[in-house]
């Protein structure tokens, strides 16, 4: 098995639509994407881990707290073609998206990710998922994942899948909004037109199926995503923060 280089990015804007200024939001008195960095640094796979934005005020808090930022265009669609643009100079084999709402990541998750692409020479990028827990079900922002034997993702949604028609005992997956691209992959994928499931579910991954390639899952345990979508999500992230200094 070889060893594949990577690096991991994160992607942060100041306006998102539903929590502007959700990078800088203070969790347990710091900025949420230094809880990010902090679990990123963690992963033994990533030779270093930088931040991608567009915006001042978060390339001077991640500077504060000593971190690679590299300043992007404002003009990107999507966090995805803002790790492009990066993505372009770097040498990396492989390019981590680390999602900026993800504060509680843990460094074996993003290492389990990388693995996968080691185990599938022939995919061109991997995810991670868990199993859902019940109050994901019927949560639109948890996104669900249906996985093959070989465990390469079916289909993702944000509804409840698969559904069980006689109302048996199902494991559902819940997708973790990370990915490892082969490099030239994903300078390739943000050229893909957007078609019609990504534009029903609002899930940029779904561009990736609907084109015919594969998308491998890494399973994880011991681990759940908590991110921040909304600011009624903060309390809960800081609650599970305080948790884990407890029982460290």
């Amino acid at each position: 098995m070889s060893s594949l280089r990577a690096v991991g990015v994160i992607p942060a804007r100041y306006a998102s639509s539903r929590f502007p200024g959700k990078p800088l939001v203070p969790l347990a008195g710091r900025p949420m994407i230094q809880h990010v960095v902090e679990g990123a640094r963690r992963a033994k796979r990533l030779s270093r881990v930088l931040v991608a934005t567009d915006d001042e005020r978060i390339e001077e808090a991640c500077v504060a707290f000593g971190t690679e930022v590299v300043m992007t265009s404002p003009d990107h669609p999507t966090g995805t073609d803002r790790l492009a643009e990066v993505a372009v100079g770097l040498a990396e084999d492989v390019v981590v998206n680390i999602q900026g709402d993800e504060p509680l990541i843990e460094g074996f998750v993003i290492d389990a990710a990388v693995a996968a692409l080691e185990e599938a020479p022939e995919v061109p990028m991997a995810t991670v998922v868990h199993a859902a827990p019940p109050e994901a079900l019927a949560d639109p922002n948890r996104v669900k994942v249906v996985l093959d034997r070989q465990g390469h993702a079916l289909y993702f949604s944000r509804s409840a899948i698969p559904h069980s028609r006689e109302g048996g005992a199902t494991r559902l997956w819940q997708h973790v909004g990370l990915y490892a691209y082969r490099r030239p992959f994903l300078l390739e994928y943000v050229a893909f037109p957007i078609g019609e499931l990504e534009r029903s579910e609002a899930l940029e991954q779904l561009r990736v199926l609907e084109q015919g390639h594969r998308i491998r899952c890494a399973v994880v345990e011991g681990w759940e995503s908590v991110p921040v979508d909304t600011p009624q999500d903060v309390a809960r992230v800081e609650a599970a923060l305080a948790g884990r200094a407890a029982s460290a």
